[in-house]
Parts: C-alpha cells; structure tokens; sequence
C-alpha cells in the first residue's frame, strides 16, 4: 500500500469527496479539499438540485465503514414503498421488499452533506477550502490550477496523488479529454426528458400532507410526478417531462394558465397540495438528465476520478449517491489488499468497479421507462405482487431485481442487473403465457421461476451475453 503519510488532493467535497476526506484521513493520509461552492452549512446552495435522496444499503455501508450509521439514522425518513397514484387520486402503495426489514430512506443531501463534512475536518489531517474553482488539471505535474474567489486569485497546488470528486462537470475529467495526452474515451448522453424541482410544503402544523413513509410516484407513461418526503413535513417534487415532446412538455409550459391546466389534468391531486406549485414552477431551473461513462478512471498513478465524475447516472433507481458512496467502499478495499503502487491501485479499482457502474448507469435508464408506464401496466403490477409474495414465503430463497440491486449491498451491480434480468424476463414469460398466476402454489411458482431464470441465464452466458 502506498505509504499513508502521503498528501492527497481532492477537487470536490460534496458527498463522495467528503466521504473520501474522512476514510482516507481514517487511514492516516493528509488530505486537502477544494470546493468551489461556498461552505453549505453556512449559506444555501442547493439552486434548484434534490435536497433529498434515495438512501439505501450501500449508502449504509459506507456510513459503517466510516462509523457513521448512528449519527446518519436521525436524518433518514424511511420509505416502505411506492405510492402509485392515478388520474382520478386513487392511490396504491407498492413495497420495495416482501421483506418487512427492507426499505429506503429519504435523507437530506444538504444534511448528511455538512455530517460527513464535520466529521471530515475534525480530524488534523484534513483541511478543507471553500470557494476555490478548480480550472485545470496538470496531470503530468499532479498538479491543480484554482481560482480564489474571495482574493481574486489564481494559485497552484501539488500533491501525491489529485482525486476528482467533482461531478458530472468534473474538471479533472475535462483536462483528461482536452490535453489528448493519452487515449481517453468519453461520452455524454442525454434523455429527452429533463426535471424540475417543486415542493409541497407542510401543513401549518408541521405535519405531512400525504402519506410519509412512501416514495409517491404519478406514473403517466411519457412523463411522472414523484414526491419524497423531508424531516420538516413538507415534500421535495420533481417533476420528469420532455423538453419539446407531447401535449404539454416543459418548452411549452409558459403560462400560469397552462401550468395549472396541466396539473389539472394529469395530477389533481397533486395539485391540491401545492398552492405554491406557480412560483416553484418558475422560480426553480429545469435541469436535463444525462449519463456519463468514461475510461480509464486514472492518469499513471498521479490522478484518478470517483463518483459521479466518472460514472453520472440518472437518478431512476435511486442509487447515484449510494453508487458514489460504494466508489469509496471499494476504494477502500483495493487499499487493504496491498499494492506497492498508487497506479497498481488505480488500475485495480478500475478493473473491479467500472463494469458495476456501467450496469447502474444502464438499470437507472431502465427504470425511468418503468417508473414513467410500466409501474401503471397491469401485467408488471402483477408480477411485483407475485415477487412481493415470493419475497415475503421465501425470504432466503427469492429477491427481485430490485431487491438484488438496493437490498443486497454484498452482490455487485452487474451480478445484480444479469440476475436481475433473467428473473424479469422468466415471470414476464411465463405471466403472459398463462403459465403461472398469483392463485397457483407459490413453492411450485418460485421452481418454476428459478429454472426458467437459469434456462436464460445459460443461454445468455453461450450467446456470450453474460
């Protein structure tokens, strides 16, 4: 292992560069952070982005590693399961797990953000610095270029080793591509869809309008509503909508007319709890939704990217943040396997995580088509009651795609997409050809979805799928 009295450079302190600070100053390391956003915990910086998240067991993970877990619980607002709700305000709540022990959690971004940054800069080791835009990345020096925005300056710093945690507009990433220096793949792909932050606000007793412990979802095939709940009652919505697609897309959504014509029609009862819904509407950005991959991750052993740098999602499955968090999980567990080198380590880490962030990336796609329609679609609302029931006799036996991705923090991402399915594409089968039902007997069911499950699991693995 690389000796740990090295200094280590790392450009971002959102939540992976945070992390990162405190678990590799946990291991002796010095650490330098440069944010160029101002201290969150002493201004509002949030400008339109999530205030909350999906936090779920990889997230935990991490929090453990870093001895965390009981201080992060306070934040987190459990969520059992997806409230579904139709045109006309029914509502069906749908659990993740037929496991009563596994569900998400809606958490603060802001406040587990300032968490891991307080604990972080207890530790002597760390020094963190607000207000410092990183603009450029000498990676042959291990050298980063910053602008001061306090003293209008510009000054350089050096390092050991420069880690860039500095998100989908990684800087560190751009020099990557710009100085053509080596052979560095990149690609940048947008939805059609972007997202738009609204809010329902708590009641004037502090109290939930709805229901608390669910993720809300309004599933209209080509767009969705989805609401998470906050600590102060209130709920953070977001709006997912084409751009210049269908009757209403956000291009044409310019009038306060068509804005409530819009909510009218398609989220009535959304609407009745957002008196607010016109100033949020137009106060608050819309952002566009893109996926970045990226290879290699490193530069030698002078630099390499984590987190959303490297590897940006869309945020449909729920799992960017603890993706991110994961990244230093592994980290973490190269470094325990002794390499000599800081690029022995690089390449190591690069070669175990790339693939499971490349499948994250492509289950998130896959679960924006199943949130917008599918999760509305009678066949696919039977089949997640069957894998409720499975889940629920056969807790050891049978997990979901779903389960195997956000429950099962052990099992990586790409063993979780492959497994995952094979099992969809067994029930879905079998559901439509009459094979099985939810009357049947479940033993026989769950036998019958493990051998077809296999069946395309092995005819996967030949036709060199797997």
């Amino acid at each position: 292992m690389p000796h740990n009295k090295q200094n280590i450079l790392i450009i971002g302190a959102g939540l992976c560069g945070s992390l990162l600070a405190l678990r590799m100053a946990q291991r002796g390391y010095n650490v330098a952070v440069y944010e160029k956003r101002p201290d969150l915990r002493k201004v509002d910086i949030s400008a339109g982005r999530s205030i909350n998240l999906a936090f779920s067991d990889r997230g935990i993970k991490a929090m453990k590693m870093v001895g965390l877990q009981d201080k992060v619980k306070p934040l987190c607002i459990p969520m059992n399961g997806r409230m579904l709700h139709d045109r006309e305000g029914n509502t069906i709540l749908s659990n993740y797990s037929g496991r009563d022990h596994e569900y998400i959690n809606s958490i603060s971004r802001g406040g587990l953000n300032a968490l891991l940054l307080d604990e972080a800069e207890a530790l002597e080791q760390v020094s963190i610095y607000f207000n410092r835009k990183c603009t450029k990345v000498d990676f042959e020096k291990t050298t980063a270029h910053f602008y001061d925005y306090e003293t209008k300056t510009d000054f350089i710093e050096d390092a050991d080793i420069i880690i860039g945690t500095d998100g989908a507009g990684s800087v560190l990433r751009r020099s990557y591509y710009l100085e053509r220096k080596f052979l560095f793949s990149f690609s940048q792909d947008y939805l059609s869809h972007g997202y738009k932050e609204l809010s329902i606000l708590p009641t004037d007793d502090g109290d939930f309008k709805t229901y608390k412990n669910a993720l809300h979802i309004w599933p209209r095939g080509d767009f969705m509503l989805i609401a998470l709940p906050n600590l102060d009652g209130s709920f953070t919505v977001t709006l997912f909508l084409s751009y210049d697609e269908g009757e209403f897309n956000f291009n044409n959504l310019t009038s306060d007319e068509k804005i409530i014509a819009f909510f009218k029609k398609e989220f009535p009862d959304a609407l009745e709890l957002m008196p607010n819904l016109i100033e949020d509407f137009h106060e608050n950005p819309t952002a566009p939704l893109g996926t970045v991959k990226c290879t290699p991750w490193h530069y030698k052993g002078n630099t390499l990217l984590m987190g959303d740098a490297a590897h940006a999602i869309v945020p449909f499955y729920g799992q960017g943040m603890n993706a991110s968090f994961e990244d230093v999980v592994v980290f973490d567990q190269v470094l325990d396997e002794g390499f000599g080198t800081w690029e022995a380590v690089f390449k190591a880490y690069e070669k175990v995580r790339k693939r499971n962030t490349d499948a994250i990336a492509d289950l998130a796609i896959d679960n924006f088509h199943e949130m917008k329609d599918h999760v509305a679609n009678p066949i696919f609302q039977e089949k997640r009651k069957l894998e409720m029931a499975l889940e629920e006799n056969f807790p050891d036996e049978y997990a979901s795609k779903y389960s195997l991705v956000t429950f099962n923090e052990d099992m990586s991402y790409y063993q979780a997409m492959i497994q995952g399915r094979a099992q969809d594409k067994a029930i879905l089968n079998m559901l439509s050809d009459g094979e099985i039902d939810l009357q049947g007997d479940l033993k026989v069911i769950l036998d019958k979805v493990k051998a077809e499950t296999n069946e395309i699991l092995e005819e996967d693995k030949i036709a060199g799928l797997k």
